[in-house]
């Protein structure tokens, strides 16, 4: 299907994205709207003809564990709400542990790198496998941009995406900002990795900006797009004519009075680099493995419990590595998980004041640091809304914050929340004069 040129759909540039010229398809974050109440801006795209995508975040495809039932129904509940022709997702692992490994589940709150091994394969496919037989439309999965590298991988990242589309027949959503970042990262060629994925596979393309610190490329999507991510566009475009390209900008956006023109010149820069498709004829694209590579039993039609059992135990021992203070597993490079730590802490307070707002606001200054201390050997089990309840109410048993107004109100934050349903008026009462008595 022809998608054209599209721009992630975000609530911040909602009028901003109405307003574009020539746009032709937007890309919402699937976990971020609710079926049953569209936010009016989807609605208005929508009613103009524009295409509307779901993108998931938090299925886990690449989890050693089968991915959640009740997941795979909301994403088809979202794509049957917008009357998407095909939801995409990603190829990455988001939390470990749990029954699979009789050890407490694990959260990421990020896409992390699976393993490019036979093992990784097979259980990816059976899961993708399972979410085509639960989506009622076509599937297309992302790479993903890594900051750290397995050990002992046994295939790149070509071949494992030929190999996975060999075996489901899944699209590919290529995201060449991605790439990138696993050039300088990983020491990865795009190039290479083009000629030996199906090119034929792709269903759209992403394109987003990041920066580089101290050596690292951080795919922020709070940047404009850079040359060398261009250039990794104009490479592909050179072997196929992408059905669809898409602008991701997630935050740090320009002000409201520049924000206009500054998305519609990049948007004009990724039209100049795709131009007017394939300039050459397609080159012969690499074999997905050598036949010496290739694992013996290829055609397997589901993933054996072992390859689970080994992926599970693996997957757990670096998350727990990551976000809960366990120790560096063997073969990884320890800079880099010290960076991919700090990364996902971040992120993790990044999100929290996102989504609970009052806490910086209580807190002030306070607010990340005492955030980043308490995330430190604290993993996250089941989401940023308890997460941010969590946080609270350890800075409330720990006699925090020290100003007391702002302990009393964060006292109050935490009670109207953590409440199973709705207060009573006589509990609201009682609160109520309990509160006047400690502001005495």
């Amino acid at each position: 299907m022809a998608l054209g040129m599209g721009i992630g759909w975000r609530p911040e540039i909602a009028r901003t994205v109405e307003e574009l010229p020539g746009l032709d398809w937007v890309e919402v974050v699937a976990e971020n709207i609710c079926p049953c109440h569209l936010p009016d801006s989807l609605s208005r795209l929508l009613a103009r003809g524009l295409t509307v995508v779901p993108h998931g975040v938090s299925l886990g495809l690449g989890d050693a564990d089968r991915p959640s039932e009740q997941r795979l129904k909301d994403l088809a509940e979202r794509a049957t709400a917008l009357g998407a022709p095909l939801v995409t997702e990603h190829i990455a692992f988001v939390r470990a542990g749990g029954k699979l490994t009789a050890s407490p589940q694990l959260e990421a709150g990020h896409l992390l790198p699976v393993p490019r091994t036979w093992d990784a394969l097979k259980v990816l496919v059976e899961n993708v496998r399972i979410a085509q037989d639960s989506l009622p439309v076509p599937l297309a999965l992302e790479n993903i941009a890594a900051l750290i590298s397995w050990p002992d991988e046994e295939l790149t990242e070509g071949q494992f995406l030929a190999e996975l589309v060999e075996r489901t027949g899944v699209g590919l959503l290529i995201d060449v900002a991605n790439l990138h970042t696993n050039h300088v990262n990983r020491g990865e060629d795009p190039a290479k990795a083009l000629a030996e994925l199906p090119v034929e596979a792709i269903a759209y393309v992403h394109v987003a900006g990041g920066e580089e610190r101290d050596g690292v490329w951080h795919d922020t999507h709070a940047h404009p797009v850079t040359e060398p991510v261009l250039e990794v566009l104009r490479e592909l475009a050179s072997r196929v004519s992408p059905p669809g390209v898409l602008l991701e900008r997630d935050d740090d956006f320009p002000p409201s009075d520049q924000v206009h023109g500054a998305l519609a010149g990049e948007l004009a820069a990724i039209r100049e680099a795709v131009g007017g498709g394939v300039q050459a004829p397609p080159t012969t694209r690499s074999a997905p493995a050598t036949a010496a590579d290739r694992e013996p039993d290829a055609s397997a039609a589901s993933a054996d419990p072992s390859a689970r059992d080994r992926l599970g135990i693996s997957q757990t021992a670096l998350l727990a590595s990551l976000v809960a203070g366990g120790p560096a597993p063997e073969g990884f490079d320890h800079q880099r998980l010290r960076v991919q730590r700090r990364a996902l802490a971040a992120k993790r307070a990044s999100v929290v004041a996102r989504i609970a707002p009052e806490l910086p606001e209580i807190l002030g200054p306070g607010y990340r640091p005492a955030f980043l201390a308490y995330a430190k050997g604290r993993p996250m089990g089941s989401g940023y809304r308890k997460d941010a309840l969590s946080f609270a109410e350890h800075l409330l048993i720990s006699g925090l914050p020290a100003n007391a107004r702002a302990r009393r109100q964060l006292t109050r934050w935490w009670e109207d929340r953590i409440a199973p349903r709705p207060p009573g008026r006589a509990a609201r009462i009682a609160r109520a004069a309990r509160m006047r008595l400690l502001r005495r």
